[in-house]
């Protein structure tokens, strides 16, 4: 790719990563105008609808105008869907609409970016582009409701403001990844055979179904931990803001330091120990009321085990799969992430307003568990292959 492209994918990328991470102020927005954490999870549902239907609209839309097109145009969606939760003025059914318009957007860009790298690199440096494209992701994930926070606590700007702001930069975003596509034309573009969403019977005869269901438990720990995180912290002396931060740069350190050596390690072993990292992250977040300190260390543990377990998951979907299907696991990859990301905030939120924070967290390492189960029985599934083979 050329070097100034790769910048502006990559710093793009960073900018509408901040839309997401402007969805964690949302608990906050809700509750300044009359509402709770279900309030907030009902308009992730939204969310996680609208989703579907942007990964839907990817596979016929990359065909006709290209990925890295598509993933412009996504950009500047979920800057529209951002200013629209800004603009909620109280809670009605209304509110699933902004959320429907991000959900379209991220969707489609979760999508279609991956498919712009896909069709920019070769098997052999999938990875290490994934890796790099997932650490300014996670930066601009992490890092907008931490910078959020410091311009609400320490400059008092409203929530409203901010939101408004990060609206902008998608739009910013947006142009950049467009400039992206012009600067650095594809190489080669995957062979796709038939609907993405249709060729679901082929991927799950095949290891990636493993990797595919694994992302979508890893995204119900994420979006429990970071979407409700102000609520669990309630009450101790433990700061949201410090999670987010915490995790942002614990991701963006350790995926350039560790990063060569994740690649070079075996990716069967780097998933399972980088699983249960992610667990003693959960863990220490059981710990919070007792000690401050068991936040920096739920941050530090969860940070460095989900933020580089997740591109290793997302190559092991791509790779275990064949060429042509590629694009599918892609897709298929992306859809069961977001079932986790959105579709979890509406029962972990009911969770927590019900049965209350223990609970809540009591579900997400359920989800972190299975997710590590998961990860043994794609070992066996390539054992069993290999016997038969045999």
């Amino acid at each position: 790719m050329h070097p100034f492209g790769a910048m502006l994918l990559l710093v793009g990328t960073l900018l509408t990563a901040a839309g997401y991470g402007a969805t964690f102020l949302l608990s906050m927005r809700f509750k300044y105008i009359g509402g709770n954490d279900f309030d907030t999870g009902l308009a992730l549902a939204g969310a996680m609808v609208g989703t579907f239907v942007g990964v839907s609209l990817v596979g016929w839309f990359s065909r006709h105008v290209g990925a890295t097109r598509m993933t412009a145009l996504a950009a500047l969606c979920v800057g529209i869907g951002i200013a629209g939760f800004a603009a909620i003025e109280r809670v009605s059914p209304l509110d699933v609409i902004p959320g429907f318009l991000f959900g379209l957007g991220w969707g489609a860009f979760y999508l279609a970016a991956p498919m712009s790298l896909s069709e920019r690199t070769s098997d052999a440096n999938r990875g290490l582009w994934f890796l790099r494209f997932g650490t300014f992701q996670m930066a601009g994930i992490g890092g907008c409701p931490a910078l959020a926070g410091f311009a609400i606590r320490s400059l008092h700007l409203s929530v409203n403001s901010v939101l408004y702001a990060v609206a902008f930069l998608c739009f910013i975003a947006s142009l950049m990844l467009e400039t992206f596509g012009r600067l650095s034309p594809a190489s080669r573009v995957l062979p796709v055979r038939g609907r993405s969403l249709g060729n679901i019977g082929a991927i799950a005869r095949t290891r990636a179904l493993y990797p595919i269901l694994m992302v979508a438990l890893g995204a119900c720990v994420f979006s429990g931990l970071m979407t409700f995180q102000m609520s669990l912290v309630q009450g101790t002396r433990a700061q949201a803001g410090t999670f987010f931060s915490l995790y942002a740069l614990t991701v963006v350190v350790t995926r350039w330091l560790l990063s060569r050596l994740v690649i070079n390690l075996r990716t069967e072993s780097a998933t399972k120990v980088l699983l249960v990292v992610m667990m003693l992250g959960i863990a220490a977040m059981f710990a919070v009321p007792y000690h401050v300190f068991f936040q920096l260390t739920a941050a530090l543990f969860f940070g460095t085990g989900y933020g580089l377990a997740y591109p290793v998951i997302q190559t092991q979907a791509v790779n275990d799969s064949e060429a042509i299907y590629h694009n599918a696991a892609l897709t298929w990859f992306v859809t069961s992430y977001f079932v986790g990301a959105f579709g979890f905030p509406s029962i972990g939120g009911w969770v927590l307003v019900h049965i209350g924070k223990d609970a809540l967290l009591t579900l997400i390492a359920t989800c972190g568990l299975t997710a590590l189960i998961l990860a043994f029985l794609r070992d066996r599934h390539r054992d069993a292959n290999r016997h038969v083979g045999g």
